[in-house]
């Protein structure tokens, strides 16, 4: 019997490290699964989902620049992905495309599973409003914290994000939005969904949001620590960069499409020391 084929379509794609991660998975599970990187034209995403499916593919993932149009491709969307309006996994299935968005889900596990800090009841900052930051909004609501504060350059994006939750969820009391300059007082997490990590930049946060209990995650991950995690250190918070994130949102997608759900701890370690 031939396995089933998945994989991930982005545009560059040859940095990707989800067919390593994804192949770790068929190891572990036992799963018929192979995975590769595919490469989509900038203006052609359908229509190379599309051939992929019709190859026999069962599911992919999608990275930059296309999970809009991926959320666009989807014929059915879950709640999660529906409230991210993007879509970062999906899954093939006869005429049916499910759109899912997994980053959410994998940004919780690794803070709670992997980093063992709690989100219910905590003031969190989410900074940044774009795709990164609206793909976890659900998830972290879901943990009951006392108030989520997305801040944002452009305040009008990150009301347009708190009122468009405010509405699907009636958690009003515990979204708030603002500039980056307007967080008042110490979070318990301040998670960057920016892309300023990306050009070495620090979105222009004040210092005093950061206390000696605070967790400072980047969504982005290297070799070495952002600026954004550099800045937090310096102010007394503990720090993560995006590498769990990029693990747990792969084994939440390895669940939709297989039922599996994989172990992650090791292959976090193995390839946080091949960084």
């Amino acid at each position: 019997m031939n396995p089933d084929q998945y994989c991930v379509f982005g545009n560059p794609i040859a940095h990707s490290k989800s067919p390593l991660i994804h192949a770790a998975f068929a190891l572990q599970t036992g799963e018929p699964i192979v995975y590769d990187r595919r490469l989509a034209p900038l203006d052609g995403f359908a229509l190379a989902a599309r051939t992929f499916a019709a190859e026999g593919g069962k599911g992919a993932n999608v990275t930059v620049p296309f999970k809009l149009d991926a959320c666009a491709l989807a014929t059915e969307l879950t709640p999660r992905a529906q409230a991210a309006g993007a879509v970062n996994t999906l899954r093939f299935d006869g005429d049916t495309i499910l759109g899912d968005n997994t980053d959410g889900a994998g940004l919780v596990a690794d803070i709670v599973r992997n980093a063992g800090v709690k989100v219910a009841g905590k003031r969190v900052l989410l900074l940044g409003a774009g795709g990164a930051a609206r793909g976890v909004v659900l998830p972290l609501l879901e943990q009951g914290p006392q108030e989520i504060f997305i801040a944002n350059r452009t305040v009008a994006t990150a009301e347009a994000l708190v009122a468009q939750f405010a509405d699907a969820l009636a958690h009003s009391g515990q979204l708030r939005a603002g500039g980056f300059a307007q967080p008042d007082g110490v979070f318990d997490i301040v998670i960057n969904a920016t892309s300023a990590s990306l050009a070495g930049d620090l979105p222009p946060v004040p210092p005093g949001i950061f206390g000696s209990h605070t967790l400072a995650l980047d969504m982005m991950y290297g070799a070495q620590p952002t600026v954004f995690m550099d800045f937090a250190v310096q102010h007394g918070a503990q720090v993560r960069d995006g590498l769990g994130m990029l693990v747990e949102q792969a084994a939440e997608a390895f669940y939709v499409w297989r039922g599996v759900r994989p172990q992650t701890q090791d292959l976090l370690a193995q390839l946080r020391s091949a960084l």
